[in-house]
């Protein structure tokens, strides 16, 4: 059964729709974000957050680790060729991410 012109002209607009109002989801969040922070600055009120790389990579390791891990498996199964590349990639960052984490973790303490 053949679409309709107008149908296919539907099914592409969607996603450019979903990407344009998530952009502007997230350029009016950094907006609101930057006048905050500069309203805190001016009031004083301001503390610099600590951010935490060892825990940042734990959870991003185990993350694209995880994801990696299980399109690997599934592009392996299906013989995917090139496509085995979209699993091993981010299973090959996750395995640096984890391996950050062991080293940096074993020199802090």
């Amino acid at each position: 059964m053949e679409r309709s012109s107008v149908a296919q002209v539907i099914i592409a607009i969607i996603p450019m729709a979903g990407i344009l109002m998530s952009s502007v989801v997230v350029f009016f969040y950094l907006l609101w974000y930057h006048r905050r922070r500069i309203l805190l600055i001016k009031a004083g009120q301001f503390h610099r957050e600590e951010f935490d790389l060892l825990t940042f990579s734990l959870l991003t390791g185990l993350l694209l680790a995880s994801v990696g891990a299980t399109l690997t498996v599934f592009f392996a199964l299906i013989n995917a060729g090139y496509g085995l590349l979209g699993g091993i990639i981010p299973l090959s960052i996750g395995a640096g991410f984890l391996a950050f984490y062991f080293i940096k973790r074993g020199k802090s303490h």
